[in-house]
């Protein structure tokens, strides 16, 4: 389960902005998580209350917001795509999409409590 990992490395990023803050409690961490980034939502939300016990973020909410897939079409422009219909042509034209959105990973913001 890779959703261990990267539970520890927002953990890692959360902490280490709690302690430029003399140590402040955790209590929310919003993630954008793109939905063809391969991370299943529910075993982030398990990764991250199996390991915030005795932590900073004991007391932590983790808000994880999923990004829409998103491709561009050089002659068609923005194309709407699924998740389940992984050819990545258009169905306009029959050309290759390029993937601009849904794959990314990044920490939004860290609520600390001062």
């Amino acid at each position: 389960m890779h959703e261990m990992a990267i539970a520890q490395s927002v953990f890692d990023i959360a902490f280490a902005e709690a302690a430029g803050h003399s140590g402040a409690r955790i209590r929310k961490i919003k993630l954008s998580i793109g939905e063809f980034s391969g991370v299943v939502k529910e075993s982030l939300d398990f990764a991250f209350e199996a390991m915030k016990k005795d932590t900073p973020a004991a007391e932590a909410e983790i808000e994880i917001e999923i990004v829409r897939l998103t491709a561009l079409c050089e002659e068609c422009g923005p194309v709407k795509c699924r998740l389940n219909d992984l050819k990545f042509t258009c169905g306009g034209c029959g050309r290759q999409l390029t993937i601009t959105g849904g794959k990314q990973m990044k920490v939004d913001y860290i609520d600390l409590d001062d």
